[in-house]
């Protein structure tokens, strides 16, 4: 069986690794890659291609593409679905955060999340084939944060989501402003929404992540 693939991820020697494991499969897949490398060009992929893939494998983290208001990986899910509906979307991911995964899954659905720390020659070719044949698969970690914490909708705008993150590993506003593209007032007020879901009605950053913290979200 014929199977074209497509991998989004800025790291060759993750991609190379990814497709070492998957060429080596018991299911007699005769594969076919593409790969692309940050989010411009996956979009002019995309929304250009006359290619039916049947398999996207996206990293979060990629590259943006501000022209288009494509912030990280995850925002191309939906391109996905309008320009190739029929594919199988897989989202591979460094991070653990309960904000981004579960982010991630609530706003997105996507067939597949793994993390990439806990992807192995044993189980990939499994996972591949299940999603292929239309088993939604998570893994171990994903499935631990889905069933222990909710969060709310408000919580789940991307941006929000990235302001936290990006809080956590001490970035300041004015960094923060650069890597969104986004205004000091625009971020401010989507602090003072983040503190209300928290339940925080005064303080600073510290404050913020300390009760992120607490409520398991980073």
């Amino acid at each position: 069986m014929e199977v074209t693939v497509l991998m989004i991820d800025d790291h060759p020697p993750i991609i190379e690794g990814y497709k070492s494991l998957l060429t080596f499969n018991p299911h007699e897949y005769s594969l076919h890659f593409t790969e692309v490398s940050n989010c411009e060009a996956a979009y002019d992929l995309i929304v250009s291609t006359e290619i039916h893939f049947d398999i996207i494998f996206l990293d979060v983290t990629l590259p943006p593409y501000p022209a288009k208001n494509i912030k990280s990986g995850d925002d191309l899910i939906p391109i996905i679905r309008k320009h190739i509906p029929n594919a199988k979307i897989v989202v591979l991911t460094s991070h653990s955060e309960s904000l981004i995964l579960n982010g991630i899954l609530n706003e997105y659905y996507p067939d597949g999340l793994l993390l990439k720390s806990e992807i192995h020659a044993d189980n990939f070719t499994t996972i591949f084939d299940a999603i292929l044949k239309g088993t939604t698969f998570y893994s171990a970690t994903v499935k631990n944060i889905k069933n222990d914490i909710k969060i709310a909708p408000k919580l789940l705008d991307n941006y929000n989501r990235r302001i936290i993150i990006l809080l956590s590993k001490g970035l300041k506003t004015k960094t923060i402003q650069e890597e969104l593209h986004l205004s000091k007032s625009a971020i401010d007020k989507r602090k003072v929404i983040i503190k209300d879901y928290l339940g925080i009605y005064k303080g600073n950053d510290e404050d913020l992540l300390r009760e992120a913290r607490k409520q398991g979200l980073i």
